[in-house]
Parts: structure tokens; sequence; C-alpha cells
């Protein structure tokens, strides 16, 4: 593929975040919580999400080992933190979920499966080919990959902490809601998604370049709705849920 094409697609990639971005306002992703009818036969949560997540991990890896981009460490340190990422989504989160009624339909799981091999095909092809001389091993020392590599840690933490503290709710628990406490769950309802955010614009920041950053967009045009949706929800739901919680970002949103 020419660098042309290449970065046409891209940008188009870019522009459908940023049309998705208020249509999730009004329409929830319909899986958890808000399953509904009509978007095609449900699947178990840990088939769905290891179907929808095993691609990126197989689209990035192909095409960042078949670039002819020199790999230096810097780059082997992004593609390694991505990886850690997806290994754990795909093959540690499922099988700690505990609800086997959280169905998710066939159409989500494929919608999934698209942005993740658009996804990996973008970033995997620039890390892997397109960003040849663009991260010397002296990237290590830039502001960039220092600011970005913190957040990532950062956010990963967040993110694996809260869902840890999600996952918890249920031990020894009926089948139910409860109310998340602890940790981030103070000030947002949603900190498991906030630390995602975080993660991936951590990573673009690693990156400084359109590709990470298409990445770290459609992170926000995905998980911003849908933690505005789970607050009010919880809000709904519960008659005493805490009132100075906001959904995603501590006293803003």
């Amino acid at each position: 593929m020419d660098t042309n094409t290449y970065y046409t697609l891209l940008y188009i990639w870019i522009g459908m975040a940023l049309a998705v971005f208020p249509v999730l306002f009004k329409i929830p992703a319909p899986y958890g919580r808000y399953v509904s009818k009509g978007w095609g036969p449900p699947l178990s949560p840990k088939s769905g999400w290891i179907f929808m997540e095993l691609p990126v991990i197989i689209v990035f890896s192909w095409f960042f080992f078949t670039g002819t981009a020199e790999k230096t460490i810097p780059v082997w340190i992004i593609y390694l933190l991505f990886m850690i990422h997806y290994f754990n989504r795909t093959f540690i989160f499922p099988f700690r979920i505990k609800s086997k009624k959280k169905k998710i339909p066939v159409s989500i799981v494929f919608m999934a499966l698209f942005f993740n091999v658009a996804n990996g095909f973008f970033n995997g092809y620039w890390f892997g080919t397109l960003s040849d001389g663009r991260y010397p091993d002296s990237w290590l020392y830039s502001p960039q990959f220092i600011i970005g590599f913190i957040l990532f840690l950062t956010g990963m933490y967040i993110n694996i902490r809260s869902d840890n503290i999600l996952i918890s709710l249920r031990k020894g628990k009926t089948n139910g809601y409860y109310i998340p406490k602890g940790f981030l769950f103070k000030y947002v309802s949603s900190p498991n998604l906030t630390g995602e955010i975080i993660e991936w614009t951590g990573w673009a920041i690693m990156g400084w370049a359109l590709a990470p950053f298409s990445f770290a967009i459609w992170t926000f045009a995905n998980l911003v709705p849908r933690a505005v949706d789970h607050h009010k929800w919880y809000n709904n739901y519960f008659d005493d849920y805490p009132k100075k919680r906001k959904a995603v970002f501590p006293g803003i949103l």
C-alpha cells in the first residue's frame, strides 16, 4: 500500500470515530446491562470477548513483523505494551467474568472485530513499515515517550484495579447489581473506562503519530458515551447512589 492511500484511509477512519461519538450518546451499545433484541443471536461473554479481541493481536503482529521498518527499542516497548493489554483482554479477563447472563449479541461482536482489525492494521502498518527512522533509541529519553509511558502504566493500573473491584462485587453474592465503592469509584462511576482512556492516550503520546492517536480518538469516542450511560443507569437504578460522583472524569463529566 502506498503512503497516500494509507493516510487517506486513516483520515476516513478518524472521521468515522468523530461521527460515531454523538450517535453513541443516543444509542447505547446493546451488550451487558443494555442488551436488547434485534441485534442477532447472543454469545456468551467469554466466547464473545475472545472472538472480538484476538484478531487485533494477530493483525497488529502480522503487519508489525512483516514490515520493513527498523525495530528499535522504543518501537519494541510500544509493541509489547499493546500486546500486554490485549493479552489480558483476550486470555485473562474473559475467564474472570462472573455473570453468565450478560450476553453479547453477535452483531456487536462483529462490529468490535471490524474495529480491532482496522485498528490493528493502521497501527501495525505504521510501526511495522511507515515509521522507519522515526524512533531511534534516543526516543526513549524524549518527553513524549516518558510522559506517554507513565500515562500508559497509570491508565492500565486504574483499569485493572477498577475491573478487580467490579468483579469482586459478585463474590459470594446472588445475581444482581451492587454499587461499586472504593478507589476511584469515589469520584466516577466508571474508573475502569477512565483508566483505559488514559492508557491509550499515553500510548498515542509515546508513538506521537497519527495512527496511534487514531486509536486514542476511537477509545475516547467509544468509552465516554459508555461511561455516561453507566452513570445514568446507576442513578436510575439505585436511590442511594452517591450524588457527587461523575461519569468518567472527576469533577468534570
